[in-house]
């Protein structure tokens, strides 16, 4: 994931939370009903999509009677990718950057706050 050269769009992301929530590949036949009953998106948005995730090496794909399609990369993978991504693009690489600027903006609860704390004292300890 971190020499991913091109970035996940929104809509390919739908696709990868997908399979992510599924657990296991999926034929591109239920990705195409899914996508449809969520998003609306008609079967050529969704093959484009998955194409361009194959491509960009985050999706495999495997011929069995169909083509099933496993993400590469892990959820969790994915949001450090990202997290780090944001880190780097909005706050110059300062992660603490980031925390003040949630504190400041009051997006982060006193609960949330605290929970930070025992997480740091946790690592602290480590």
């Amino acid at each position: 994931m971190e020499n991913l050269s091109e970035r996940i769009s929104d809509s390919e992301l739908e696709v990868m939370r997908l399979l992510w929530e599924a657990g296991t590949p999926l034929p591109i036949s239920d990705l195409r009903i899914a996508l449809h009953q969520r998003k609306g998106w008609e079967p050529t948005t969704v093959k484009t999509l998955v194409n361009r995730l194959v491509a960009k090496a985050v999706l495999a794909q495997e011929r069995r009677n169909v083509f099933y399609y496993r993400p590469l990369v892990s959820q969790e993978e994915y949001k450090r990718w990202a997290t780090n991504r944001l880190i780097d693009k909005l706050y110059r690489g300062s992660a603490r950057s980031l925390v003040a600027a949630l504190v400041d903006s009051a997006s982060l609860s006193q609960d949330d706050i605290q929970e930070l704390r025992d997480f740091f004292r946790m690592e602290d300890e480590k």
